[in-house]
């Protein structure tokens, strides 16, 4: 496992782990699948714009 370099870097990490977590691990036999379609689109747009700022 790698460490991280900074205490910056590993605060960002947990901000955007936190910011996306519920929205990948999401129960999906309690919710109908065009909403779970919905929510794993936002999520990974986050992601995305996460990632990109990063």
């Amino acid at each position: 496992m790698q460490r991280f370099k900074s205490q910056g870097q590993a605060q960002r990490f947990l901000s955007t782990h936190a910011a996306v977590y519920n929205c990948f691990n999401t129960q999906p036999h309690l919710i109908r699948r065009p909403t779970l379609r919905q929510f794993r689109a936002g999520a990974y747009q986050a992601w995305a714009d996460a990632t990109a700022a990063a």
